[in-house]
This record gives structure tokens, sequence and C-alpha cells, in this order.
């Protein structure tokens, strides 16, 4: 009698830490980010990521720490290594191209860049924002933000598709610094900055002044999209939007089907209308995408034939 009271006293005590860490660590998070803001630097992102995933997996904590160690700290290193990498490709083999990705936008858009004509519509200065403006500034930083919160619930929820999604991540990452390597690229504001392209405003920045909910100056840090300015064929923005909802697209209910279809259209908008990247950037950055997504679906079914005949 005495041991089945112990059982379910330890049954009850074990359901109330289930409960207890996840209360605990949105507590915590929410306090940080009330004090410091949405946590946008990879690092502490990462950090927050890997304590949630621990919090909601408190009574398994050997599963959780053989995760971390053999899927999440690779991954944060692959990462790791491509910021560094990536800081140091503009230069590496060829001065940067300007003429290829601006004649090709100016071919998209009849003559005139698109930026340019996004901007003499819709930019009306810093100082007198436009709803318009506002959601450019949070599509274009929920980038920063959905790659690796997709990646924690897909671990959590969905761990065959945790490895699939991190290996296109890391193929994309591969992909993207060897063309910056071979072409590094002036994205529009740059080839305006030189008198290439017409005046256009890099609006990000100046946006997020206006906007206190994340910190900013966080995501200008080595090997972001800021380290190197020439970083910009393909756009990965574009390429790991894309990525976002091919992932989600068979694993959401069909209502969330056209917010996943309007999220990389969104995106699309968001990096030509603030001049980050031309149309042509993209482009090719959704070409990337579906690349990386049929070498790494090929390679899986290779590797599944393989252990079928084993």
């Amino acid at each position: 009698m005495e041991a089945g009271t112990f059982g379910l006293a330890r049954l009850r005590a074990r359901e109330a830490v289930r409960w207890l860490a996840p209360a605990l660590y949105v507590a915590a998070l929410s306090i940080a980010m009330w004090r410091d803001g949405i946590p946008a630097a990879r690092e502490r992102l990462l950090l927050w990521i890997v304590l949630g995933l621990l919090a909601f997996s408190i009574t398994n904590v050997r599963g959780w720490a053989r995760g971390v160690v053999l899927e999440w700290l690779p991954f944060a290193l692959i990462l790791w290594a491509y910021d560094i990498l990536r800081g140091q490709a503009d230069g590496l083999l060829f001065d940067p191209y300007t003429r290829p990705q601006l004649e090709g936008d100016r071919l998209l858009g009849f003559g005139t860049a698109p930026t340019v004509f996004l901007q003499e519509h819709l930019w009306h200065g810093s100082l007198d924002l436009r709803w318009w403006d506002y959601g450019a500034w949070l599509v274009y930083t929920s980038y920063f933000l959905a790659t690796y919160l997709l990646a924690g619930a897909l671990w959590f929820f969905a761990r065959d598709r945790f490895r699939s999604y991190v290996a296109t991540v890391t193929l994309l990452a591969l992909m993207g610094f060897a063309t910056y390597a071979l072409f590094p690229a002036v994205p529009p504001w740059l080839a305006s900055v030189e008198g290439a392209l017409e005046p256009t405003t890099r609006s990000i920045g100046l946006i997020s002044a206006h906007v206190p909910v994340m910190d900013f100056a966080t995501l200008f840090e080595r090997g972001s999209e800021y380290a190197n300015p020439v970083a910009a064929v393909p756009s990965l923005h574009a390429a790991y939007t894309l990525l976002f909802s091919i992932t989600l697209w068979r694993l959401v209910p069909r209502w969330v089907r056209p917010l996943l279809a309007a999220y990389p259209v969104a995106m699309a908008f968001a990096l030509v209308y603030t001049a980050e990247h031309y149309l042509v950037d993209v482009l090719l950055g959704w070409g990337y995408t579906l690349v990386a997504v049929l070498v790494v679906e090929w390679a899986r079914g290779r590797l599944a034939s393989r252990r079928a005949t084993v």
C-alpha cells in the first residue's frame, strides 16, 4: 500500500514538473524580452530555443542532452562557420559585380529597377512612415527568427523532418557561400551610393529606429546580412523564407497554406522595396531553395533504399 502511495506521489510530482518547467521558461523568456527585446542575435536565439526544448522535455533530460550534442550543436557550429566564411567571401576571388544584377532588374522592370519604382511610389522618408513600411520591416526581420524557430518545432514534433530541414539549410548555406565567393554582387542601396543606380534608401535600419520591440543593433554582427555588403546573390533571405513555407506546407491545415504561400512573396516585396536586394537576387534565392530541397530529398531516398536492402 505504501509503495502504491509512493508511486502515485512520484507520478504527481513528475506531472507537476512537466507543467512547471515550461511555465518557468515562458516567464523567464517574457522577462528577458521585456527587458532586452526579442532575441534576434543568433547565439541568444539558439540558447533560448535549446532551453525551451529542455523545458518541454524536462521528463526526458537524457534525450534532450543527446539531441543537443548530436543534432543542435553541429547545427550551431555549421551556422557559426558559415557566418565567418560569409564575412570573408567579399573580394576573395573577384571584385564586386554591379551591372549584371542591375541590368537584369531593369529588364524585369521594363526599363526601371523595381526597387527604384517601389521607392518612388511608396517611400516617404523615415519621418513619414506608412503601414507598409512597418510591414516590410516585420517580414524582413522575421528571417532572423523563423528558420531557427522552425528547426526547434521540427526537432520536438517531427524529428525526421528536422534532419532533412537542417541538411537543406546547410546545403543552402554552402551554395550561398560558393556564389558569394565567385560572384560578389553589389546590392541596390550600394549601387545607388556608387552612382550606378538612381537614388534609393536602405530603409530597414531607419524603420527599426521606430520599432522598440527588437534590438536591431544585434543584427549588425559579424556574418549577418550587413557584415558583407556584397553577399547579395542569391538572397538567402528569400531562399530560407521559401524553405520555411515548403517545409510546413504538408504539416499545417489547408486554411494556413495561403499564408505560407504569401510569406515568400511578402519577403520578396520587403527585400526589393527596402533596397536590400534586387528582384533577380530573390528569384535566384528561390531557385537555390528548389535545387537544395530536391538534392536533399534525393539523398534521403537513396539512403532509405540502401537501408531497406541491408
